[in-house]
C-alpha cells in the first residue's frame, strides 16, 4: 500500500511507480483520510490515517502487507508500524514529514519553528513557503502549473496545517518502533533539506534493527523518486519486498 503526502492525490503521486512495478505487483495507492471531505475530519490525527490503512487492507483481504509512505503519508506509515507492527511485512519511508519527538538538533528545531510560522501567511504565499522549507537553499523549485489549479488544491493548505498541528501533540512510541523488526527502507533526496529529512533518516537508523538508507543524489522532496525515477525505485522496492517475504516465510516455519 502506498500513502501520498499532503499535496498530490495518491494516483497522481504514484501512477508512474505503479506502472514501473508492473502488473504482477498488487499495488494500491490510497488517498489520505484527511481529504475524504471538503474539510479535515473533526478530530483528525495520524490515528485517523492508521485506521484508514487498516480498513483498506482488510477490504482487500490483506492480513499482512507492505506499506510505503511519502512525507505526511510517511508519518502515517510510521504510526502504523508503531501501533500495528504485526500487520506489516515491510516499511518504506520516502522522506517522512515527521518521526516523533527527539532531542533534535538546533537546526532541526528551527526548521519546525519556520513551519509553525506558515499559519500566519496569506493563502497565495503558503504553499511556496512550505515547499521552500523542504529543499536546500540553492534548489530552484518549479513554477506553479499554468492555468487554474485543480479543485482539490484549495484543500491542501488546511490539510498541511492539520498535519503540522497534529505533529505537536501526537505520541509516536519510539519503543514500539524499536520493536519493529521487519525490513525498513528509507529513501532520501540529496537536494532535500538536510535539517529535516537527512536528520530524520539518521535518527531512525538508530531505532530500526533492519534498516537501509538509499540516497537519490539529484532528487528532492518535490521531484521525488517515485515520480521522477520510478524504474530505479521500483527495482529497490522489489528487492526490499522480496527479502521481507523470505523472512516472513522463514518465521512461519
Amino acid at each position: 500500500m502506498l500513502l501520498p503526502g499532503a499535496v498530490l492525490p495518491a494516483q497522481r503521486a504514484y501512477g508512474a511507480l505503479i506502472e514501473a512495478l508492473g502488473p504482477d505487483v498488487d499495488a494500491a495507492a490510497k488517498d489520505l483520510e484527511l481529504y475524504a471531505g471538503e474539510d479535515p475530519p473533526p478530530g483528525w490525527s495520524l490515528d485517523t490515517e492508521v485506521d484508514g490503512v487498516l480498513r483498506e487492507a482488510d477490504a482487500r483481504g490483506w492480513a499482512t502487507f507492505h506499506l510505503a509512505g511519502y512525507s505526511g503519508g510517511g508519518a502515517a506509515a510510521l504510526a502504523v508500524a508503531a501501533g500495528h507492527p504485526e500487520r506489516l511485512l515491510s516499511l518504506s519511508l520516502f522522506e517522512p514529514a515527521w518521526a516523533g519527538t527527539w532531542d533534535w538538533s538546533r537546526a532541526h528545531a528551527l526548521m519546525w519553528e519556520k513551519h509553525d510560522a506558515l499559519e500566519a501567511l496569506p493563502a497565495d504565499q503558503f504553499l511556496p513557503a512550505f515547499m521552500r522549507l523542504a529543499v536546500k537553499p540553492d534548489v530552484v523549485l518549479p513554477p506553479p502549473p499554468a492555468g487554474d489549479p485543480p479543485p482539490w488544491m484549495a484543500r491542501r493548505p488546511a490539510g498541511i496545517m492539520a498535519f503540522l498541528k497534529n505533529f505537536r501533540s501526537y505520541n509516536l512510541d519510539r519503543a514500539r518502533l524499536a520493536s519493529f523488526d521487519r525490513p525498513v527502507l528509507f529513501v532520501l533526496g540529496g537536494l532535500s533539506n538536510p535539517d529535516n529529512y537527512e536528520e530524520t533518516g539518521a535518527r531512525l537508523s538508530t531505532v530500526f534493527p533492519d534498516y537501509r538508507l538509499e540516497v537519490f543524489e539529484v532528487r528532492h522532496h518535490f521531484d521525488p523518486p517515485h515520480r521522477i525515477e520510478p524504474d530505479r525505485l521500483a527495482g529497490l522496492l522489489r528487492v526490499h519486498w522480496d527479502r521481507a517475504e523470505i523472512r516472513h516465510r522463514a518465521d512461519l516455519l
